[in-house]
């Protein structure tokens, strides 16, 4: 039955509202992302530039307008606030649970549509980053949309999207889509579809959408745009890391368990049913979601450049391989089945995270007793699925225990967890110890890594400090009357060289944060 169902809608709409909406603005925003996109925004409505978006009152190529078109419309609706500095982002992550929903249902069945939303909406990198106020889940959005659309050969919506995903984070808009797309095409022998897909037409669509915006930059900028957006912002990333830690073929491996979280546990078994036991219809359908996820992850493996947010797009791909394996085994198998590879994964998962969870509270003291709490309620409700799944024999139960499992995950971390560690990510409250305490008109140098957030939230910018260039002992070499806004990591690697000037004592020291001030 490929008929959507109000109630499922209404049920994957009240979902996605809940588990993304849930705590929005009860958590500053962390350094050093989530302050850029609110600052470069608040800075076009004070500019009242809309084109050229700018930091610290400097011109700032690093992404193209649309999240900050969205930022500043919602900072203009609700105030300079946490809460719309991530309306945007929620609200799209929303969009994206509920188009998963109808999109799976019309490729598969209700049913599968109903699971993939469901999956999606509950597992860990989705709603950690439908709350964050970073570019991912804009992109997100327009990206799947584009590959869906392509599914349903909607071929002007695919362009449509295509386009607005270029002009919300560059050229990786048209390129992922369009090689997923030829890759599937090339894989299933039906390259003549191409022809089908008003390719001309569809391309000068896409450019119509999607350029005015660079052709203004370039207009305006000239080839400094170009080098720097194109060049590093683009280009460099991919083939230069921009953390040298980071460059491990494994790093993504443990990105996608923990994101997955609480469905990674069915997450091979999934895959491995949709290749051996799906139907020829089925299969066809499930292998755009194999090449989807495959390329994001291939991609950013061999990209230099690693971040956690980076192999998001592959998500949706996943949730929709595992909503279609539980919809298939709810139609397949009957109480007489025992799901071994299920609960053998599912419950090495919750074990291992709900000790994670209990482990890691001694190296977080203020929130320890949540920490605790939590693991111990994955630790029970994980149990209560795994015996579902082997006394009961019930699929339909066991899934639901995950989603709370998942829920109850967000509902502990975003309301217990990240507002009481907050000040180790987030540069808020020291910046208001410096409006109190300290004269405004002396020059404060501030680390690289915390810049943005103090100008968001003190609205200064200050002078900026490079870690490990020596900077820091740079500024302090100086004996003029400043202030140092520096982490602890920083701050310690000077003072084990004994470069740390007597005349410098500590004006207050929050979570390894240091606020220093030189006579």
């Amino acid at each position: 039955m490929k008929q959507l169902e109000k109630n499922s809608l209404l049920l994957i709409a009240g979902l996605a509202l809940f588990t993304i909406m849930f705590g929005l603005g009860g958590v500053p925003l962390l350094d050093p992302d989530e302050p850029v996109y609110a600052e470069t925004a608040r800075e076009m409505l004070q500019t009242g530039d809309f084109l050229s978006p700018r930091i610290f009152g400097a011109y700032w190529y690093d992404k193209p307008p649309m999240y900050y078109w969205l930022v500043a419309l919602s900072q203009m609706l609700f105030g300079f606030s946490e809460f719309a500095a991530r309306f945007p982002a929620a609200l799209m992550a929303c969009f994206t649970s509920i188009m998963i929903y109808v999109s799976t249902t019309k490729l598969f069945n209700e049913r599968a549509g109903l699971w993939s939303a469901i999956i999606l909406t509950s597992c860990v990198q989705f709603f950690y980053m439908g709350k964050a106020a970073v570019t991912d889940t804009t992109l997100l959005f327009f990206m799947t949309g584009a590959i869906l659309s392509f599914a349903h050969k909607k071929y002007w919506l695919m362009y449509i999207c295509m386009a607005l995903a270029t002009v919300t984070k560059g050229p990786i808009g048209i390129v992922f889509p369009g090689a997923i797309i030829f890759i599937y095409l090339v894989i299933m022998g039906q390259l003549r579809e191409i022809l089908r897909m008003h390719v001309i037409r569809g391309l000068l669509l896409y450019f119509l959408i999607a350029s005015p915006w660079y052709y203004a930059m370039y207009t305006v900028h000239g080839m400094e745009f170009i080098e720097t957006f194109l060049g590093f912002h683009n280009l460099t990333r991919f083939t230069t890391p921009e953390h040298a830690n980071r460059v491990t073929f494994w790093y993504y491996f443990p990105v996608v368990i923990l994101g997955m979280f609480p469905w990674t546990g069915l997450l091979l078994q999934s895959i491995k049913a949709s290749i051996s036991d799906s139907r020829i219809d089925d299969m066809r359908q499930l292998l755009l979601f194999h090449v989807w996820w495959g390329f994001v992850f291939i991609f950013f493996t061999i990209c230099q450049t690693k971040l956690v947010s980076y192999i998001l797009p592959m998500f949706p791909a996943l949730a929709v391989i595992i909503g279609w394996n539980i919809s298939r085994m709810l139609a397949k198998f009957r109480h007489n089945t025992t799901f071994y590879g299920w609960m053998a994964g599912s419950g090495l998962i919750f074990l291992l995270l709900g000790a994670g969870w209990i482990v890691g509270s001694q190296y977080l003291p203020e929130a320890s007793f949540s920490l605790i709490m939590l693991g111990a309620m994955t630790l029970i409700l994980g149990a209560a699925a795994v015996f579902t799944l082997w006394y009961y024999r019930d699929i339909q139960m066991a899934a639901w225990l995950h989603t709370l499992i998942g829920v109850v995950t967000m509902c502990v971390a975003f309301a217990f967890v990240l507002p009481v560690i907050a000040d180790r990510f987030s540069v808020k409250t020291m910046s208001g110890v410096y409006q109190e305490q300290c004269d405004g008109s002396v020059p404060i140098y501030v680390d690289k890594f915390l810049r943005p957030g103090f100008m968001y939230y003190a609205g200064k910018p200050g002078i900026e400090m490079l870690p490990k260039t020596g900077a820091l002992a740079e500024a302090l070499r100086s004996n003029q009357h400043k202030y140092i806004l520096v982490r602890g990591l920083e701050y310690r690697r000077v003072l084990k060289t004994k470069q740390i000037p007597t005349n410098v004592h500590t004006v207050k020291e929050i979570s390894d944060i240091y606020l220093l001030e030189q006579r």
